[in-house]
């Protein structure tokens, strides 16, 4: 990259939308981490303190409030695949509790930008950051689930929870019960004696 178009990125100031939805947010110490413009005049992605915004280029300043976050502890994962021109896509998997210490992958929310700006490293970081431990962990029936670790902001202790590779195999009672008992030896192995 050079001098002058890191000069650029590093004192550009995010578009004005993007500030008032930062500014309207319920957490008054949420900033700006990084933004990339979306194909076709789509608006902005945006990394925050806080989580991802999909900002809309057409949002009137008065909604800027509505505009919903999706924190990072409940991200699974962001895969980045870049393109020549300083674009390229992001593929977001959400996790969804489907019942207490259980989280299920939801259907990857697909985000085309015509400039990534820092965008990729900074959504990377933040997602990396939230997990604390992860382990894979085979079921009898042949699946297997993540027992994950994450950091959740306001709480002091990590949350524990466990994401089945196959939808499937959260139905089958047997692959349940393993897994339930794996997540409570992970809790239970970091309780102080």
């Amino acid at each position: 990259m050079a001098v002058q178009e890191w000069l650029r990125r590093r004192f550009a100031r995010p578009p004005e939308i993007v500030r008032a939805v930062v500014l309207a947010s319920p957490d008054p110490d949420e900033r700006v981490l990084a933004w990339g413009e979306l194909v076709r005049g789509g608006g902005w992605l945006v990394a925050t303190s806080r989580g991802l915004r999909s900002v809309p280029a057409e949002l009137p300043l008065d909604a800027a409030g509505d505009v919903g976050v999706l924190p990072w502890h409940e991200i699974g994962s962001a895969r980045w695949t870049a393109t020549n021109d300083g674009g390229g896509s992001f593929a977001v998997v959400r996790l969804a509790e489907v019942e207490p210490g259980v989280q299920a992958r939801q259907p990857a929310e697909r985000y085309a930008l015509a400039d990534a700006g820092d965008l990729p490293p900074v959504v990377r970081r933040r997602v990396d950051q939230t997990v604390v431990a992860s382990r894979r962990s085979p079921l009898p029936s042949g699946g297997a689930v993540v027992l994950v670790a994450r950091r959740v902001p306001g709480q002091a202790a990590r949350e524990w929870t466990v994401v089945f590779d196959d939808d499937g195999d959260r139905d089958d009672p047997t692959s349940r019960e393993v897994a339930r008992q794996k997540l409570a030896e992970a809790v239970a192995a970091e309780l102080p004696e």
